[in-house]
């Protein structure tokens, strides 16, 4: 697995070298404790000091995406969710407080990671935890027949050797959608001056705010085309991405 070289510290800049008096730190400084303000809403956020898979801190991405749904909650209620490459669960977290959304978090196989987005769960008062998966991309999924309608991520395209990866789990769990019933879509309460975006079943939800060489980006996509996805810019570097000649994404 590749290691992003950069320090986390450096997303999260301070005055100076001391704790600013929101944080607190745990045993050995192996924690990190901060409130995190999302649109309406504060969240307290563990995060590790440092952690070998970069599940360790909140992506700048993770705040615009939020927006994004705020601005589009069209696109995420009564959707049945999965979020890939959760981390924190700080996104998860939020739009279960938010909507009420059915989620489901997943990341790497680690067990590390899923103790922390328990623990992010509680201290925000999300009891029961949010289900979650531990997976890897690219092998064997752990549901055989999974039934999300909508798939989400922010920032997850910073390891592009782990591209091939990706694709093969999107596929799986967009192609192989099995829906648990007909339920419809309840009415949607769509805010003045905002485009409501109607979302193909299933579909793959991303948003991209990392920039990476145009050349490397490409590589995912191109990916997504070859394994018979269909991947269309929505607008703010947001992504639907869809089984090729599955329901037409729409704009109103």
């Amino acid at each position: 697995m590749d290691i992003a070289l950069f320090s986390p510290s450096s997303l999260f800049p301070e005055d100076d070298d001391s704790s600013s008096p929101d944080e607190t730190t745990e045993t050995q400084q192996s924690y990190v404790e901060r409130s995190h303000e999302f649109p309406g809403m504060e969240l307290l956020i563990r995060e590790f000091s440092f952690h070998q898979l970069n599940a360790n801190l909140l992506w700048p991405g993770t705040f615009a995406f939020a927006e994004w749904l705020v601005q589009h909650r069209s696109s995420i209620e009564g959707r049945r969710c999965i979020e890939l490459g959760s981390g924190t669960g700080a996104l998860a977290i939020y739009l279960r407080k938010l909507f009420c959304v059915d989620i489901t978090t997943s990341d790497y196989d680690d067990q590390e990671i899923e103790e922390n987005i328990a623990h992010n769960c509680r201290a925000n008062g999300i009891t029961p935890v949010l289900p979650h998966l531990k997976h890897t991309w690219g092998d064997t999924f752990p549901a055989a027949d999974p039934d999300w309608d909508l798939i989400i991520a922010s920032d997850i395209l910073l390891y592009v050797k782990q591209y091939a990866n990706l694709i093969k789990t999107l596929s799986f769990l967009l192609k192989s959608y099995k829906p648990k019933d007909n339920k419809a879509v309840p009415p949607l309460d769509i805010e003045p001056n905002a485009a409501e975006v109607r979302l193909p079943r299933p579909a793959f939800l991303m948003s991209w705010r990392r920039r990476i060489g145009k050349e490397d980006e490409s590589l995912f996509f191109t990916g997504c085309a070859d394994a018979g996805l269909e991947a269309e810019h929505i607008g703010s570097r947001v992504y639907c991405i869809k089984p090729r000649h599955s329901a037409v994404l729409e704009t109103i």
